[in-house]
């Protein structure tokens, strides 16, 4: 069984959704957690939540904008101060301001798209990578992509770039950060009940045609997303970098 003792693993966008679903995922096997997002207000009262729930300091909570460099680095800093060092990351951290038509996309909806989904998990991605090469360790870096970066994205087109251009980041990084020891692998979840995927899941239209065309017939959970991300920060990975793990309830085989 996986098991993430003595680890220490930074999480964007962690105060809900598939973040806070990893994070008390992460938790239950052995880890620490720092857990960041927008309103530092929400990762603390995550992070408290799972210290009354085990008695004892395993999560802190720290606010931070996932797309802005200096403060990506002052994140790692925190945790490396917190618990005294790094050695996962799981880019989470996302945002789709908009739904519908890819003609119709305004360019401020295509600036923060892509400053989040996008340049937010590349300067995670160095500044930890930096920080394990610095201690000579060995680390997993995980990055929460999606089914839309795979095919069409129809109504979330600039979304789908951003999560197409995560996977062919997570495969550069993996081939250049291997010979250090550095995994870096993505998930791609289907249609998960989050406050990002709302426009879908509360829209009976939307979702009955999403869930029509998934064998599982059914959206999933954001816990249901966690286990894939235990199985790649854990030692049960060892052997697992470049790899993007679908979670979609069948529904990209059946398309």
């Amino acid at each position: 069984m996986p098991s993430l003792v003595n680890k220490v693993v930074v999480i964007t966008g962690a105060s809900r959704g598939i973040g806070q679903g990893i994070a008390d995922a992460m938790v239950d096997e052995g880890a620490n957690v720092v857990l960041s997002a927008r309103s530092e207000e929400r990762a603390v009262a995550v992070a408290n939540a799972i210290n009354e729930r085990f008695g004892d300091k395993r999560a802190v909570g720290i606010g931070a904008h996932a797309g802005k460099q200096d403060e990506c680095t002052a994140l790692v800093e925190k945790a490396i101060a917190a618990f005294g060092k790094v050695d996962v990351l799981v880019n989470n951290a996302a945002t789709n301001p908009y739904f519908g038509p890819l003609l119709d996309t305004e360019e401020a909806a295509w600036d923060k798209t892509f400053e989040v989904n996008l340049k937010g998990y590349f300067w995670m991605t160095r500044t930890v990578a930096r920080h394990l090469r610095a201690r000579n360790a060995a680390g997993s870096i995980i990055n929460v992509a999606s089914v839309a970066g795979l095919s069409s994205a129809p109504m979330q087109g600039v979304y789908g770039m951003t999560k197409a251009a995560v996977i062919s980041m997570t495969k550069t990084f993996a081939v250049e950060l291997a010979s250090s020891q550095i995994r870096v692998n993505a998930i791609a979840p289907g249609l998960v009940e989050t406050r990002l995927a709302s426009a879908i899941v509360n829209n009976d239209v939307l979702h009955a045609h999403v869930t029509s065309r998934t064998p599982l017939a059914r959206h999933a959970q954001p816990k249901e997303i966690a286990g894939a991300a235990v199985f790649l920060a854990s030692d049960a990975a060892s052997f697992v970098t470049g790899h993007t793990l679908i979670v979609d309830g069948g529904m990209t085989i059946s398309a």
